[in-house]
């Protein structure tokens, strides 16, 4: 069964960074990063506060020279530390999308000098109950003019990326770093097996309280107001999809023209009159949710 949580990591903050992955159909991947600071316990604490603050969450911070390891999230939901690919969100491609931010610079390779211990073990363990491959489909950058980042390897290739590699982002880290090291510092200690298939991650839920304490909060306040911003986002995707609603306007805010995108949808449904205006009613919210992978609840 795929971790979840990596029992050996410490907790680093609240553990909710990100959300259900878009294309959980897709291969699970590992996506490497260098933090570009130093390693240490206090470099430690100051990146792991850093990155909440700023919202740049991976799932893992790691230090190389302590093998010290965090975790902010579970590894079934998305990151925050990759640029979305144009309307691709890449933090949330795959059935995982498993980040790693290295403390240490991608001009001095971690693997030169870093020291390895039981919590690298553990992490490459819980990386391989996902399933993912000890393979990088693309190579390593050794310079910021060095990238490679195809988008259809990205897409349906599992295996190990490095930040590199990723389409959309521009940075080049982790450097060239040794693969072969890598895997060496966590040896497969038994015969391979056929990976065990990850557990399909529970659909997220959509409460149609939420969303009209939202739609009367939202509506008269000041533009970009937000009240249950993630659900109301996922339901503003949803109404994306079904193409009433552009996705520059879909913002976590409930706004007049969520309303009118939702009242359209509701008359696509057949739904008439007061019916298909005002208030959020469950049994068109279950219609919509059915279409778009949530799950509707009073």
């Amino acid at each position: 069964m795929a971790e979840i949580w990596l029992k050996e990591a410490e907790r680093l903050g609240d553990g909710s960074i990100g959300g259900a992955m878009d294309t959980p159909s897709k291969p699970a991947r590992v996506v490497w990063h260098t933090t570009e600071s130093g390693a240490g316990d206090g470099a430690f604490k100051a990146v792991a506060k850093y990155l909440t603050d700023e919202a740049y969450e991976p799932h893992f911070l790691y230090d190389p020279t302590t093998d010290r390891i965090g975790q902010y999230g579970p590894m079934n939901q998305s990151a925050r530390a990759l640029q979305n690919d144009g309307s691709t969100r890449t933090n949330r491609t795959g059935a995982a999308c498993i980040q790693i931010e290295v403390l240490g610079r991608a001009a001095t390779p971690f693997t030169g000098y870093w020291k390895p211990g039981p919590n690298f073990r553990a992490l490459m363990r819980a990386i391989r109950s996902w399933g993912i491959p000890d393979v990088f489909p693309e190579h390593l950058a050794k310079n910021s003019n060095d990238c490679v980042r195809s988008r259809d390897v990205w897409l349906n290739t599992p295996g190990h990326y490095g930040h590199c590699n990723v389409p959309g982002n521009s940075h080049w880290d982790p450097g060239a770093i040794s693969t072969t090291a890598l895997f060496k510092a966590a040896p497969v200690t038994s015969t391979p097996t056929t990976p065990t298939k990850p557990t399909t991650p529970a659909k997220p839920t959509v409460s149609v309280a939420h969303l009209n304490a939202a739609r009367k909060a939202d509506i008269p306040a000041k533009t970009g107001h937000t009240t249950y911003r993630a659900e109301v986002l996922l339901f503003e995707n949803a109404l994306v999809a079904e193409g009433l609603l552009n996705k520059s306007y879909a913002d976590g805010s409930f706004g007049t023209l969520t309303q009118t995108a939702y009242d359209a949808f509701r008359r696509k449904q057949g739904y008439t009159g007061s019916a298909a205006t005002g208030t959020v009613g469950l049994e068109s919210l279950r219609k919509l949710a059915a279409r778009h992978g949530f799950t509707a609840k009073a």
